[in-house]
């Protein structure tokens, strides 16, 4: 009769409550209340001028305006732009591919020796310090404005992203594969091309593709630091207040950029 008592009584609904991430109320509470603080005295420091807002939002509306249309009468200019653009993000990104295999190899703990671990990721830890436009201006002042300067920048940064992420993708690959083509006999070359590498090969050329992707859209940029490219072009017709060009250049970027996109992730579509 109990039994049957038991069995007919319904269920005690369970709640379940995740977890807080610090457990301890006054300090989670202290933490929210100390964040907030800063926050509003940050806004407070950056001392935001209302009155040049509001006189700036029709200024903007009127450079707008004078965007509509966009003139492409000199289109060899903008094209020449757009292919040194290009031309810098291919050559940047080959080279930095090519360079990044032994610094990728070099940053894998479980590849490289120490001292070799080390010296790589210093490398990788300080050329992804400095954001692009900085190493450019650097480049600039040392080799003079042109596309040159563009080209290094593009290669220290697609050296340090993609053997930074080689690195890990070779650290976290299968070892037995690789002892394997060891237990043959094979030697440090042969382990290389045919344990190492077909395990990260697609990922690799996933993380090229995607670097050119990046480096097209970072040579619109340098350009206004004098490192070549488009963005000279677009630097200089905002100089001139030109913005019915600059409008046009805007566009041929976007559609670029765009492009460049599709073609990326169809390519990385079919290795994957």
């Amino acid at each position: 009769m109990t039994a049957q008592a038991g069995a007919a009584r319904p269920a005690r609904p369970r709640h379940w409550r995740k977890p807080p991430l610090i457990p301890n109320p006054a300090l989670r509470w202290g933490l929210i209340v100390a964040v907030l603080a800063y926050l509003v005295w940050g806004i407070g420091d950056l001392e935001f001028d209302l009155e040049r807002i509001a006189r700036g939002i029709p200024r903007a509306f009127d450079m707008l305006g004078q965007m509509v249309p966009p003139d492409f009468a000199r289109w060899e200019l903008l094209l020449d732009g757009l292919v040194e653009s290009l031309q810098m993000a291919i050559v940047a990104t080959a080279a930095g591919a090519v360079v990044s295999i032994p610094i990728g190899l070099g940053a894998a703990a479980n590849v490289a020796p120490a001292p070799v671990y080390w010296l790589s990721r210093g490398y990788i830890g300080l050329s992804r310090t400095f954001p692009e436009v900085l190493i450019a201006i650097f480049f600039v002042k040392a080799f003079g404005f042109g596309a040159f300067a563009g080209v290094l920048t593009l290669f220290i940064a697609s050296t340090g992203f993609v053997g930074k992420l080689l690195a890990e993708e070779i650290e976290a690959m299968d070892p037995g594969q690789v002892e394997a083509v060891r237990a043959t006999g094979a030697g440090p070359v042969h382990v290389l091309l045919f344990g190492i590498l077909p395990q990260v090969m697609p990922r690799f050329i996933g993380l090229c593709i995607y670097r050119l992707d990046i480096n097209l859209r970072e040579s619109t940029i340098l350009g206004i630091v004098g490192a070549g490219g488009v963005g000279a072009v677009l630097y200089n017709s905002f100089s001139r207040y030109e913005y019915d060009f600059s409008a046009a250049i805007l566009l041929s970027i976007i559609a670029v950029v765009l492009v460049a996109e599709w073609a990326s992730g169809v390519a990385r579509a079919r290795i994957t």
